[in-house]
């Protein structure tokens, strides 16, 4: 048996490694992160607007003194993606 036959092909595993490499940075610069301490919140969680334009997650809010300009439920990727309910029957 050779050397070379007990080597698998490198080819198809590292391009599947790029592939999922690129797939990440996609999908990091994405989501949106706390300003503070750059914790990405998790789906369901508030993110707070702070009058400066600044994203906190709840945890970062809590140190802060002045009430936010808003805030924003965190979705998942599957949001604006399911079925919807586009009107209703009387019963």
């Amino acid at each position: 048996m050779e050397a070379s036959d007990s080597q698998p092909e490198r080819g198809i595993p590292e391009l599947e490694l790029a592939l999922l490499r690129r797939g990440m940075h996609e999908r990091d610069a994405r989501r949106q992160g706390c300003a503070r301490c750059r914790r990405v919140p998790l789906v369901g969680e508030r993110v707070y607007t702070a009058k400066s334009g600044a994203v906190l997650c709840e945890l970062c809010r809590s140190r802060e003194s002045e009430p936010p300009a808003g805030w924003t439920l965190v979705h998942g990727p599957e949001f604006g993606h399911s079925l919807k309910l586009i009107g209703t029957r009387a019963a």
